[in-house]
């Protein structure tokens, strides 16, 4: 099989990795703490990450360090706010679909965070994914924002202000140890809320157990390997349209593990979001070219 070929199926599996992590983490959440699982499940993956984190190619400047715990932060930020919307919405591949607005918010962000004025591509798919948004909060012919949507909302403009800061500060700056300090940021601020406002007395059940694990292993660690993998085989065009499949994805899981399903209107609106995001980055990348 060619490199290329097998890249590509890489990202395929990484898509389908990620849709499955939603299920994970809903399922661990159902057995432990909200923060306290997103906190444990991130400061674990980063202690697995450490033993690649060595040599002189993964050295950089402790005067950058300030700039990549501050993606750290933001990193946390859009997680905090993602695992608290997953445990509280009644339908994850609606969450799914929202969350991938977070690449249609970057160009606005980066317009003020970086003064990159947004193409006009970009002011073509923002209608049509706004008009996704709308028919997914349509309930009964009237629109009605549910609160998890709203968390959602929050986690992908989070989402898109890490992808900025993180453009912005961090890309001279190795893979592994700076995906391990943003991985230990987050786990850190988990922890912290985890004290703050949870009780920790409940005894964790052996099936809560293992959905963790899932989530630390295979969610995190086992996915973000075949990302890395997939992405330096194949063109960053093609990696950016694999990764589109993502929501598709836990749509299906979605209705596979919990019998999801969704009206008309509301598929409709998935399909909106996709046609903005597909349209977006076939555009970006052609005008890249």
């Amino acid at each position: 099989m060619q490199p290329q070929r097998k890249a590509e199926l890489f990202l395929v599996l990484t898509t389908f990795i990620a849709a499955w992590g939603w299920i994970f983490s809903r399922e661990a959440v159902q057995g432990m703490p909200i923060f306290g699982f997103l906190g444990t499940r991130f400061l674990l993956a980063a202690i697995i990450l450490l033993p690649f984190c060595g040599g002189k190619k993964n050295r950089f400047p402790l005067r950058q360090l300030p700039k990549v715990i501050m993606t750290g932060g933001w990193m946390a930020l859009n997680l905090v706010l993602w695992i608290y919307a997953v445990a509280t919405t009644d339908s994850i591949g609606e969450g799914a679909f929202i969350m991938s607005l977070s690449m249609l918010f970057v160009p606005l962000i980066a317009w003020v965070i970086l003064k990159i004025r947004p193409a006009r591509y970009f002011w073509q798919a923002l209608p049509v994914a706004i008009m996704g948004l709308a028919c997914l909060t349509l309930f009964k012919a009237q629109v009605e924002f549910k609160s998890s949507q709203l968390w959602f909302l929050a986690a992908a403009l989070a989402q898109a202000i890490y992808f900025c800061y993180t453009s912005l500060y961090a890309r001279s700056i190795p893979i592994f140890p700076l995906t391990a300090i943003q991985l230990t940021c987050t786990g850190t601020i988990g922890l912290i809320l985890s004290v703050l406002f949870e009780n920790w007395t409940a005894e964790f059940s052996s099936v809560t157990l293992l959905w963790f694990l899932a989530s630390v292993v295979i969610a995190t660690c086992l996915r973000f390997v075949l990302q890395l993998i997939g992405q330096k085989s194949t063109t960053t065009a093609n990696a950016a349209i694999i990764m589109i499949l993502e929501p598709v994805m836990t749509v299906f899981v979605a209705a596979f593990w919990y019998g999801e399903r969704m009206p008309l209107i509301q598929i409709i609106g998935c399909i909106l979001i996709l046609m903005a995001l597909f349209y977006y980055r076939w555009r970006s990348f052609n005008s890249a070219g």
